[in-house]
């Protein structure tokens, strides 16, 4: 499964709100410095689809805000 996922860092907050096209903005705490933002966002995204972090990948936009995320969810 494929994700479009606009990043909002050091938000005050963290959460996940899915958008009415189905995409994802995730506000996340960490600053996008040295991949904290992104393992933060991995993190998050793996617990709400209940998959392993490692099922999850950044396929774009690894230094962007707007990122194409896919997810393993074939067992």
């Amino acid at each position: 499964m494929q994700k479009q996922v606009k990043v909002k860092p050091n938000s005050k907050q963290q959460k996940i709100e899915e958008q009415p096209d189905g995409s994802l903005t995730v506000y996340l705490k960490s600053p996008p410095i040295d991949g904290k933002a992104n393992e933060e966002l991995i993190k998050l995204l793996a617990k709400k689809f209940d998959v392993a972090k490692s099922d999850i990948r950044i396929k774009s936009g690894l230094s962007s805000r707007v990122k194409l995320i896919e997810i393993d969810t074939d067992y």
